[in-house]
């Protein structure tokens, strides 16, 4: 019977649960991948799901054996996987200024205004999310007015006028590829930019920001688009 060195196993199985928790966030192999992370911080904040993944507990699993398998995991990953950087680098960016953007309480009535507004407006930019409880609008600031007049007596659960909308454009591959959004959100994460709100239509992925953030958002978003097409030009494919 072949003896196992209890070590050697104890090591595998920390080496496999990290793996495990890098492989599921996205933002974590982003950060490996690019090399701004620090190893002993990101090895504190994976011990304990470490401990939970290996049923060793807490005291079972140390910061430097968790250390120890970041850095022999740092070189398997790329800053973006293969079919999102493909995703990525088809992609088209543009930026709209000046849009504004209202949600209401969601109800038969509001759900009626929305309707009539989107029929009469078809030809402007305007764009709709809708909740449980609420509905967004997203649209061309010179509409804010004409928009809180349909609305009426409705309740206005946030609003704001001074906003720009970056969209992206993509392959139609987005729709079954995971982790393309989440690269569009770490990027402007990593710039500081904060997103106001959000809408995905079909390959468009909308983000609301700021006006002073319009043009930092915007650099960001082509960015990652022009990065990933280098990678790909480099890579031959």
């Amino acid at each position: 019977m072949v003896k196992h060195d209890p070590k050697l196993v104890k090591t595998a199985s920390v080496m496999k649960a990290v793996r495990d928790e890098v492989d599921s966030d996205l933002s974590v192999q982003d950060a490996l991948a690019r090399d701004y992370v620090n190893l002993s911080a990101l090895a504190r904040m994976l011990v304990p799901r470490v401990a939970a993944r290996t049923g060793k507990g807490v005291r079972g699993v140390s910061e430097v054996g968790v250390a120890t398998s970041l850095k022999r995991l740092r070189g398997s990953y790329s800053p973006a996987p293969p079919r999102v950087s493909r995703v990525l680098a088809g992609s088209v960016v543009n930026v709209r200024t000046h849009v504004s953007r209202v949600s209401v309480e969601k109800t038969k009535r509001t759900l009626q205004i929305v309707g009539t507004l989107l029929s009469a407006n078809h030809e402007d930019f305007i764009q709709v999310s809708e909740s449980l409880s609420s509905i967004t609008l997203i649209f061309d600031q010179r509409l804010h007015r004409m928009v809180k007049r349909a609305l009426g007596s409705a309740e206005i659960l946030d609003e704001g006028e001074e906003g720009a909308a970056i969209t992206v454009h993509s392959p139609v591959e987005i729709v079954t590829t995971p982790g393309c959004v989440s690269a569009l959100y770490n990027q402007l994460f990593r710039k500081k930019v904060n997103v106001e709100d959000t809408v995905s239509c079909f390959t468009d992925t909308i983000m609301v920001v700021g006006m002073k953030d319009a043009s930092r958002a915007f650099e960001a978003m082509t960015e990652l688009v022009g990065e990933e097409r280098r990678r790909l030009g480099e890579g031959g494919d």
